[in-house]
């Protein structure tokens, strides 16, 4: 059996020109040494309404009926979904994760939305397609994180248990304070390293007491199996730690020097937060209810390390499942 090949452009010129010399579509077929059918197909699929069958239409209409584009481009209804997700705040791998979650099989990749939205910065040449990016950046890089020296009395990082550090057991927790450019403003802010639920307080000072008050206050309605441990940098508001722990019966634990992204969960949740809360955010004409709807939208985004489930969904089964549960008593956990 011989392979198909596409009608070239010589042999549409020719069924043209025979098929105005009257030749039925068997002897147009005979005389190109193809099959009835392909040129019955041809007639049908590439003839013009008005100009009739012309070499150069049926050429044109081929091609555009063969384009491999983005498929973005040619798929509306998707392209929609898409776009309204990536105005939330997600980003393109948890569009895809979600899409793929929900349908049960893969949709789109994520690289094929970045693809997508870089040749619409190139081709339009309109700055506003970057904010539908994470960053709202041109291109994709690396961030350097500074920190602070830690103090000696401070339990360190490398104690923690291992299981802290897998993840794999609800009630750890990591916090920080995320700042502005107004001095003296910034948000308390504490990350669950289990479900990535993350909870942020608006703060009038970074003095360690009010800091660890505000701290106290935000965890202490939560189960005592959800306050087991909280790990901090080397920041001199975290000095009142001491004071932290026994409030709250959980372990602390500091970063090394210069390392903040020892506690990448918080790190993480506040580059994000950064989108809608960019450093020149002045806290004072941000209305409470704003900020909450900002951390409720971050909080129902689904996360690729939670199987593309959004921390609210894990964590508020866990919530409902320790409270039935006794908690441990105050002290350092082992």
């Amino acid at each position: 059996m011989s392979n198909y090949t596409q009608l070239s452009f010589e042999e549409r010129c020719s069924i043209a020109r025979l098929r105005e010399a009257g030749q039925s579509i068997r002897q147009i077929a005979a005389t190109l040494d193809r099959q009835a059918s392909t040129i019955s197909r041809e007639l049908k699929r590439n003839a013009g309404s008005k100009v009739g069958y012309q070499p150069a239409y049926a050429q044109d209409q081929t091609k555009a009926r063969r384009w491999s584009g983005s498929r973005l481009e040619r798929d509306d209804s998707l392209r929609e979904s898409i776009l309204d997700r990536l105005a939330q705040g997600w980003s393109p791998e948890q569009v895809s994760g979600r899409l793929a979650r929900e349908a049960e099989r893969k949709i789109i990749s994520h690289e094929s939305i970045y693809r997508f939205i870089y040749a619409q910065l190139k081709r339009t040449n309109d700055r506003k397609w970057r904010f539908y990016l994470p960053r709202a950046k041109y291109k994709r890089g690396w961030r350097t994180k500074g920190g602070w020296p830690r103090h000696p009395d401070r339990p360190s990082i490398h104690d923690r248990p291992k299981i802290i550090a897998d993840r794999k057991q609800a009630g750890h927790w990591e916090g920080d304070c995320m700042l502005f450019s107004t001095a003296g403003q910034a948000i308390l802010i504490a990350h669950e390293r289990h479900s990535r639920l993350t909870f942020a307080v608006r703060q009038d000072t970074l003095k360690a007491d009010p800091v660890a008050q505000a701290l106290v206050k935000m965890l202490r309605p939560m189960p005592a199996n959800l306050r087991r441990s909280i790990t901090f940098d080397n920041g001199t508001e975290f000095y009142r730690h001491a004071r932290i722990e026994r409030q709250l019966g959980l372990n602390t634990y500091f970063c090394d020097p210069h390392a903040p992204w020892q506690k990448g969960g918080v790190e993480n949740a506040i580059g994000r937060l950064r989108r809608n809360l960019p450093r020149k955010t002045n806290l004072s004409d941000l209305p409470s209810a704003t900020l909450d709807a900002i951390v409720a939208n971050h909080n129902n985004t689904p996360r690729k390390c939670l199987s593309f489930q959004t921390p609210a969904e894990v964590f508020n089964p866990l919530h409902f499942e320790c409270e039935s549960t006794p908690g441990s008593s105050p002290g350092r956990r082992k």
